[in-house]
């Protein structure tokens, strides 16, 4: 009897286990879907966080296709070329697919698009105009910028790139070099792609299919993944076949913290933490101890530096910015009848202005916030000015030489030196007549902290 229980128990403990083994393997196996992210607007350091860490959760959870949904005008060209990297490094296969109708893949958009395994468009859209944009000082605006920042909203097709300025050819030959090799690494169009960059040429949709520059035209994402099904892509360097028909989709949206990042990486947000930063540890230093200004103006300045070290910051501006703000302080402290205070409002503007170094829509100060700041700030010192005016011409209530024409009592017997009490303490007091306890005395003078007194009544007899 105890035999079979043992046996009943032992195959229940296998049963048991395998099941667990089982289920463990089922667990493990990685589901099969297709992972959508959303792209609107300007490619900043934003866009880059939540490409970079989507693609990390598209691998480890095995899915079999990244679409990346894009209308853009374009953006910086540090963030793109980040993007950019990421995408060929990814060992899931990326679409970027340009929609809805109406979309567009400008500039910096027309990088991604030819760096991706897969280039979609939906009809109505089109990309191009990957000419860099001359923000920097360098020869005329408009034809190249030192950063490859992108700006496309102006550029007009056919319209050829030409310049004698080195620093201009040399820019756009890093550019055409750089997407002819993104169009070799799936074997699009180089020619038309040296085009987007040297005469600012863009395409719709049907003409880029027609042109091999795009893999396809789709209405829909479900679309998209039923024409690209079974097709074959380079990914690190291996052919991989696609099979994405009647995959799942799931919508990867930006976290919290790409919000966050999307919000203080906004050139007039981040400027507007810096002042907030400046003008509150200011505050801090002129009244110790009040804390609360202080710890604003600490965490305000710390969070705008770390969104000014991802945007294209013009180092000059930042300082004509801090000189501006103390040339007013200054002028607060010591007045010179407008001359710190006028160029410290002119220092401001002109570092606010040209503090952002790029033309990138999005990617700019409004000038109405810094005239309001550069406003406000100077009538903030024009009031503590006036304040500190006031304050010179009221009569002195503090201090030694507030003690003088005060009155006060003898509290010993003393000839030449002794000690007087005035506004109930205790002074220590020279006489040239000699004084009694009790007796009432007027202050006249004062040698550091020694009073010189004479009487101002008669003795009273006890």
């Amino acid at each position: 009897m105890m035999g079979l229980i043992k046996r009943l128990m032992f195959t229940l403990l296998l049963l048991l286990a395998t099941g667990l083994f089982m289920s463990a393997a089922v667990s493990s196996d990685p589901v099969r879907q297709v992972v959508q992210l959303s792209v609107e607007g300007v490619i900043g350091p934003a866009t880059d966080d939540y490409i970079e860490r989507a693609l990390h959760k598209a691998a480890g959870s095995g899915a079999e296709l990244v679409v990346l949904r894009m209308d853009t005008p374009g953006g910086l060209d540090t963030a793109m070329r980040n993007i950019v990297k990421n995408i060929t490094a990814s060992p899931v296969p990326v679409a970027s697919f340009v929609a809805p109708s109406g979309a567009r893949a400008a500039s910096a958009g027309t990088y991604i698009l030819y760096a991706s395994h897969i280039a979609a468009m939906a009809p109505g859209t089109n990309l191009g105009a990957a000419t860099p944009v001359q923000i920097g000082g360098i020869g005329a605006p408009g034809k190249a910028d030192k950063d490859s920042d992108n700006d496309t909203d102006e550029q007009q097709s056919g319209a050829p790139v030409a310049s004698d300025n080195p620093m201009e050819r040399k820019l756009v030959n890093d550019a055409v070099a750089y997407i002819r090799g993104l169009a070799q690494l799936h074997g699009r169009n180089e020619e038309w792609a040296e085009r987007a960059v040297r005469e600012a040429a863009s395409l719709p949709a049907s003409d880029a299919l027609d042109l091999k520059v795009i893999d396809v035209i789709a209405g829909s994402v479900q679309e998209l993944l039923n024409e690209i099904d079974g097709r074959e892509v380079m990914v690190l360097g291996q052919k991989r076949k696609l099979q994405t028909k009647g995959l799942s989709i799931m919508m990867l949206e930006p976290d919290w913290r790409s919000e966050f990042l999307s919000v203080i990486t906004n050139p007039t947000i981040a400027y507007i933490l810096m002042l907030i930063g400046i003008y509150g540890l200011i505050l801090e230093f002129s009244n110790p101890g009040a804390l609360l200004p202080g710890t604003i103006g600490a965490i305000s300045l710390l969070i705008a530096l770390y969104a000014f070290q991802l945007l294209p910051v013009n180092y000059a501006g930042m300082g004509l910015i801090l000189l501006g703000v103390a040339l007013m302080i200054g002028e607060a402290f010591e007045p010179s009848f407008g001359m710190l205070g006028i160029g410290g409002v002119i220092a401001f503007i002109i570092g606010s202005v040209i503090l952002i170094d790029t033309d990138v829509p999005g990617f700019g100060i409004d000038i109405s916030v810094i005239i309001t700041f550069a406003a406000i700030s100077a009538l903030v010192f024009i009031f503590v000015i006036d304040m500190a005016l006031r304050a010179r011409k009221k009569p002195v209530v503090s201090g030694i030489d507030e003690m003088i024409g005060g009155t006060g009592t003898v509290t010993e017997d003393f000839e030449g030196k002794g000690m007087v009490s005035i506004h109930s303490e205790l002074w220590q007091a020279v006489s040239d007549e000699p004084l009694r306890k009790g007796q009432r005395v007027k202050v006249v003078g004062a040698t550091g902290l020694i009073l010189k007194v004479e009487p101002i009544n008669a003795i009273k007899e006890e």
